[in-house]
């Protein structure tokens, strides 16, 4: 409808200047009429200047309401204007649009403002650097686990927590790590995280991180009892019949009122009792000393001697050497290589892992039919996988979260320190080993190394 409207009077100005002209032209030759020739000069200017007044407000307008959209200022208006009703609508459309723009404007500042006080009021401090230079956020957590105010740049929060710079500094990309600050004199456990992404050209990491001393303090009181009692389980069950039996030889090479028998008095069946009593004492005594060398195995895992190794020449010399043993049980042993990967690793000590999880799965199958261990490689997102898997009876669930704890064993001659061991080494590797299992479906273990 505008731009029907605009057409028209277009053409009514440009055909009553073509009147004009066409008037000038006719009475140009007679110099009588020289004041009549001026002033139809004049109105021919003037319908000029208005033709070209009349076409380029719409770019004037137009052009205002760009510019006020790119430097967001929504104060401009466009009302109350007398340039005819061919322009109403259009003026009518540019303040619907700068309303549009505000309402959006307002919306975004509403959204930001709720955004800011829901990240100022999580107990996770967050920090975004825009180009490892400018910190681009900081909230209320951030700056109050870090005791410092809210620096505009990297380099002026590396002045102020040099520690927490330099550990961040080091993480890799979507990299979790346990740190240790000292802040104004006080002892920080921080679980912090780094994301790093790019946005319209522009590199972004973005650092979450949190105080978990206390979590971490109740976790180790809660490890400690485990211990605890497993280690008095296993001590009392050793030391109880150690004691038994010495009272009872005691009592053998005593008659009665603290009087002490001879050797003539000592009978042949007396010796074989105490010479028995001597031997499970001797027995008892090195299964607690074998049982204090598993615990000293445990918290000693030695630094690790790192080399390239290719995944699938690992897991085919792991199948070659304990083929014989799982023969033996009539075990088959699958390898389901996806994926051919290198492994940047401590060979013994993973090999000592793969052992240890391929023992337990071998005993996981005793009755069961066509028993299976399969042994599988392949990518997940940013991991690399290892998993070791049975068909057995798998784990019952009410013992599944405490198969990893040292000394907790499903087995009953088992030392319950193999899947501990093992656990700590791919921790150490910066890795993880995990287990799913349901009762009666066999179990699967996975040792998942990062990227």
């Amino acid at each position: 409808m505008v731009s029907k409207r605009f057409s028209l009077l277009v053409i009514v100005r440009i055909t009553l200047l073509m009147l004009t002209l066409t008037g000038l032209a006719f009475i140009f030759a007679k110099t009588e009429l020289f004041f009549n020739q001026i002033i139809l000069l004049s109105i021919v200017i003037i319908q000029v200047a208005e033709l070209i007044r009349f076409i380029t407000f719409t770019n004037r307008e137009l052009a205002k309401l760009l510019l006020a959209i790119r430097y967001s200022d929504f104060s401009i208006s466009f009302k109350g204007k007398k340039h005819g009703k061919s322009f109403q609508e259009l003026q009518d459309a540019f303040v619907e649009i700068i309303e549009a723009f505000k309402k959006v404007s307002v919306e975004k500042e509403a959204q930001f403002r709720f955004l800011k006080v829901i990240v100022d009021n999580v107990n996770v401090g967050i920090i975004a650097i825009k180009e490892e230079h400018q910190i681009e956020l900081m909230n209320k957590t951030a700056q109050n686990l870090l005791g410092v105010g809210v620096p505009n740049y990297w380099k002026q929060l590396q002045q102020l927590s040099p520690q927490f710079s330099r550990e961040f500094s080091e993480m890799d990309d979507n990299e979790r790590k346990l740190v240790e600050l000292n802040v104004k004199g006080d002892k920080l456990q921080i679980s912090a995280h780094v994301t790093r992404l790019k946005i319209l050209n522009f590199r972004y990491s973005i650092i979450t991180f949190q105080n978990i001393k206390s979590e971490i303090e109740q976790k180790e009181i809660e490890a400690w009892h485990k211990l605890i009692r497993i280690l008095t389980h296993e001590i009392m069950n050793s030391v109880t019949p150690i004691t038994s039996l010495t009272e009872t030889m005691q009592m053998m090479l005593h008659k009665g009122e603290n009087l002490e028998k001879s050797i003539d008095e000592i009978s042949e069946e007396d010796l074989a009792d105490i010479r028995f009593s001597l031997e499970t004492i001797q027995r008892r005594s090195e299964g607690l000393l074998h049982f204090v060398d598993d615990y000293r195995k445990l918290t000693r895992v030695k630094n690790l001697d790192k080399e390239r190794v290719d995944a699938t020449e690992l897991l085919e010399n792991m199948a070659q050497l304990m083929k014989p043993e799982l023969q033996k049980e009539n075990i088959t042993m699958e390898l389901h290589l996806k994926s051919t990967f290198e492994l940047s690793i401590d060979r013994k000590l993973i090999e000592q892992v793969l052992i240890n999880l391929i023992t337990n799965a071998k005993h996981a199958l005793k009755g069961v039919e066509n028993p299976r261990i399969t042994l599988k490689t392949y990518l997940r997102e940013s991991e690399k996988v290892i998993e070791v898997t049975d068909n057995g009876m798998g784990i019952d669930e009410s013992k599944i979260d405490q198969i990893f704890i040292p000394f907790f064993s499903t087995k009953e001659q088992g030392s319950g320190i193999g899947l501990s061991l093992s656990k700590q080494i791919m921790k150490k590797h910066k890795g993880d080993l995990t287990v799913k299992s349901e009762s009666g479906q066999g179990a699967s273990f996975f040792l998942v190394f990062k990227y």
